[in-house]
């Protein structure tokens, strides 16, 4: 059993095979597929990989779920699920699947959540004939006619096909063929429609009842996370450097959204200028530099150290305007190198 993936659909279009006939596909999306936690038989009591997908702002991220991304060095992710698998097919956190996971050819089981018709008549919820056109209807020639019986029982049963609240379910496209794979943009083409609006999520998986295709790869095509640089030690002091972050963050608390020019010089006078000397700062220190910028517990109430966490485990600052500074500052960093 291996895991499947998590794509965003970005909607249908048409391909040709090798004897000129088209053949209509939805075209999914891998939005940065990656594993974020592993469920363990001894721990959790079965085998599974908990995937992510999207990028979601921090922000809108609660502080426990950011806390756990950054554990994981991967960035706030919009869509999780879980794919069961065998203890066996496990990918180590952080890797990235890729669309080659599934081969061309390959059924696949996809489940989304269908598109909101919002309240439906009989004739479109359950494909209805409707009443005739004469021989005495007038007005209603769109209704399901009668629903119940004269006198015994006398109710309508449960289950009865009515007007009502039509889509936005879950379903499951059952067998669905994969008809082509483009690794470079990541993109799958599934053979036919699946369930879900354009930009929704769908989970993909090897199909249950169809044909087993024999050279699957195991446990999954993926890139592994990058590691980070090696630390060394300094002929002087003998500290480590710091690891740079699998994004290449730049460690300069200026970045962090709630930190004003009166906070930077006043951190600058502390000698706290980057973001792991800011984490690494005791809560005596804390106080005296609140107490410094006049500004009682603003540390804990704009999440300065979380912001610092977050941006150390490789995620990109929670402002526009910090991730425009640090771009440009990675840019200037890239040409100070060249030079």
């Amino acid at each position: 059993m291996r895991s499947g993936v998590i794509a965003k659909k970005l909607g249908m279009t048409r391909v040709y095979s090798d004897d000129g006939r088209h053949i209509p596909v939805t075209v999914l999306s891998l939005e940065g597929c990656q594993v974020v936690a592993h469920k363990t038989m001894d721990r959790d009591g079965y085998a599974a990989l908990q995937l992510g997908a999207g990028e979601a702002k921090a922000k809108r991220v609660s502080k426990a779920e950011r806390e756990r991304f950054a554990k994981a060095k991967v960035a706030p992710k919009k869509k999780l699920a879980e794919f069961r698998i065998a203890e066996d097919n496990a990918i180590a956190v952080g890797s990235e699947l890729t669309a080659d996971h599934f081969v061309v050819g390959q059924k696949v089981d996809v489940k989304g959540t269908s598109i909101g018709k919002g309240f439906a008549g009989a004739m479109k919820r359950w494909n209805f004939g409707g009443l005739r056109a004469t021989h005495g209807v007038s007005i209603s020639h769109r209704s399901h006619g009668s629903t119940g019986q004269c006198q015994d029982p006398g109710k309508v049963f449960k289950g009865k096909k009515m007007a009502g609240h039509m889509g936005a379910r879950r379903r499951t496209m059952q067998n669905v063929e994969i008809a082509r794979v483009d690794v470079e943009r990541g993109l799958l083409l599934i053979k036919g429609a699946v369930p879900g609006s354009k930009g929704g999520w769908v989970e993909v998986r090897d199909a249950i009842k169809g044909t087993k295709v024999d050279e699957l790869p195991l446990p999954g095509k993926f890139r592994e996370a990058a590691a980070p640089k090696a630390s060394d030690k300094s002929a002087k002091g003998g500290k480590k450097k710091e690891a740079a972050a699998s994004n290449d963050f730049v460690d300069a608390v200026v970045l962090i959204d709630g930190i004003g020019p009166k906070g930077e010089e006043a951190l600058a006078e502390a000698g706290i200028t980057k973001l792991t000397q800011l984490v690494a700062m005791s809560a005596d220190d804390i106080a005296a530099l609140e107490e410094k910028i006049g500004k009682s517990g603003v540390v804990a109430k704009e999440e300065w150290i979380e912001q610092a966490k977050e941006m150390i485990g490789g995620a990109e600052p929670r402002s526009q305007v910090d991730k425009d500074l640090a771009k440009k500052m990675r840019a200037e960093a890239a040409k100070g190198e060249e030079e």
